[in-house]
């Protein structure tokens, strides 16, 4: 079989809930066309609820507790073959566009594989040649290289320093790398170069198969959807002085984007926050769109596996809560998960079985190495899950976070049991939430989908059996992660492909 092209799209925090597909208002219509055009699972899980945890899960096919990437200080083991290594050793040329400096700045492993890696987040992105708006070619690119040597190091440290984190938590600080220092990349012109770079290959007749990674950041904090889409969106926004109010504070206070509530949101706060959030969804889904038609034109179409994911989704007062930072509702692990792939997926196939999105990881290499993984999302397409409908989320409390809030509102640690770690497991309608590996709550998903009523009390054979699969998960990880440790050889069933790997360095 032909190796097929593959487009490996992350939405930054976005929530399966604000996508027309998944029952929203209409104001993603390209998304929800390209959902109708191949799968959408209906229950992805995210593995974790930051984006560290989980784009390390699905870049290694790995729960946190076995990949050991839990914090931003933390770097990937060369133990665990990154997703665009074993791509790059099958032949592929692999290529990133990135918004999310936590992904594309940070020295934490997360680039390994890649030919070419350019990130629009941080204070020097690194940009195509094409992209830059300036007429000096070659001395430009040159000059950016230099700051770029300069300021990782400095980024860097401002990611893995709890007092440097807390520093630029000041809100005179904010506007400043929020803006500046592209805290959110630039992401209608990443797509916008994506399309451009797509349109020169197809142009070149290029036979090496790609795959090619994107990351989009737009429905983080702070939110500046342009007007046209706020006035789609909520017009009210625009002449409603009490609401520009609001939503200026927000963005300028970015300890409050993460930090529990100590008082719940007003009337107004609330409508605002989430009405802004939809905005920034509606102008991300019109950008895409135009991805998608150029996905649409290329030659390969019908042999290009597409993924699109969330690898997190965002509180905005849900449960007393604002970002992604400590707990397991659904708000922050339930995200969209669609595949299109023409020549292997039928149109308007709706999967109903939770899966994890860790699973990205199998299906692209499955799909790349035809290695017959039981874990491909295809499997489940197609057949019985091999994972019997069962997804797990481990929640890792961002450390710098924690102690940020330590510092500012020591009272919030304790009230929301910040510093704790959390296990969901999500099986058919039900979900279970563990604390400091106690079960604590159990939600029926289909009759109380935004988790208000929990009913561990009336169900108690449903919470015994989902509380013995989360013992068994945590022991499975964490086998996973001692034999990591001690060094066990990382198994590939295709000979090929391990011996590129040896002859690339990747594997002893």
């Amino acid at each position: 079989m032909m190796q097929p092209d593959i487009v490996f799209i992350v939405l930054d925090t976005q929530r399966a809930d604000r996508l027309g597909c998944y029952g929203n208002r209409p104001i993603t219509p390209h998304l929800d066309q390209f959902a109708a055009a191949g799968a959408r699972f209906q229950q992805g899980v995210a593995p974790a609820q930051w984006t560290i945890p989980s784009h390390a899960s699905m870049f290694t096919g790995l729960y946190p507790t076995a990949h050991g990437v839990t914090q931003s200080s933390q770097a990937l083991s060369r133990e665990r073959p990154h997703v665009a290594e074993l791509l790059h050793a099958s032949g592929y040329e692999t290529v990133g566009f990135c918004n999310n400096p936590l992904v594309g700045v940070l020295n934490n492993g997360f680039k390994r594989g890649f030919e070419t890696f350019y990130n629009y987040g941080g204070a020097v992105p690194s940009l195509p040649r094409s992209s830059m708006r300036t007429g000096f070619g070659r001395i430009a690119e040159a000059y950016t290289q230099f700051l770029r040597r300069i300021s990782y190091p400095i980024q860097n440290f401002f990611g893995q320093s709890d007092l440097a984190f807390r520093l630029s938590l000041n809100a005179w600080l904010t506007p400043l790398w929020s803006k500046l220092a592209n805290f959110k990349g630039q992401n209608e012109r990443s797509v916008n170069d994506i399309v451009h770079f797509l349109a020169q290959r197809e142009q070149q007749s290029d036979e090496q198969p790609l795959f090619l990674f994107v990351n989009l950041m737009e429905t983080h904090l702070p939110f500046w959807p342009p007007t046209e889409f706020i006035d789609q969106v909520a017009p009210y926004l625009l002449r409603d002085a009490a609401a520009q109010k609001i939503m200026h504070r927000w963005n300028r206070e970015a300890y409050r984007w993460a930090a529990p509530l100590a008082e719940p949101l007003t009337e107004l706060e609330e409508r605002v926050l989430n009405d802004l959030y939809d905005a920034e969804v509606a102008y991300q889904d019109a950008y895409l769109g135009r991805l998608f038609t150029q996905l649409a034109e290329r030659s390969n179409r019908d042999n290009t596996l597409t993924i699109i994911v969330g690898d997190h989704g965002d509180a905005l007062g849900d449960h007393g809560f604002m970002g992604h930072t400590f707990v397991a509702y659904e708000e922050l692990i339930h995200v969209p998960l669609l595949l299109h792939w023409p020549d292997h997926i039928r149109p308007n196939t709706t999967v109903t079985t939770p899966v994890s999105t860790r699973r990205v990881y199998h299906t692209l290499v499955d799909a790349a190495t035809a290695d017959d993984s039981d874990l491909t999302l295809l499997r489940t397409i197609d057949g019985p899950d091999p994972e019997f409908g069962r997804a797990f989320a481990e929640v890792y409390p961002p450390l710098n976070f924690a102690k940020a809030i330590e510092h500012r509102q020591p009272g919030l640690l304790d009230r929301h049991r910040c510093y704790e770690p959390r296990r969901a497991v999500v099986e058919n309608n039900f979900k279970l939430i563990r604390v400091s590996g106690n079960a604590e709550e159990l939600f029926d998903l289909d009759a109380d989908p935004l988790e208000t009523e929990n009913v561990i009390d009336l169900f108690s054979a449903e919470t015994r059996s989902l509380d013995n699969q989360l013992t068994r998960f945590v022991a499975a990880v964490q086998r996973e992660r001692d034999n990591a440790a001690a060094g066990e050889a990382v198994t590939i069933q295709d000979d090929q492909l391990r011996q590129r790997m040896r002859a690339l360095g990747y594997i002893e």
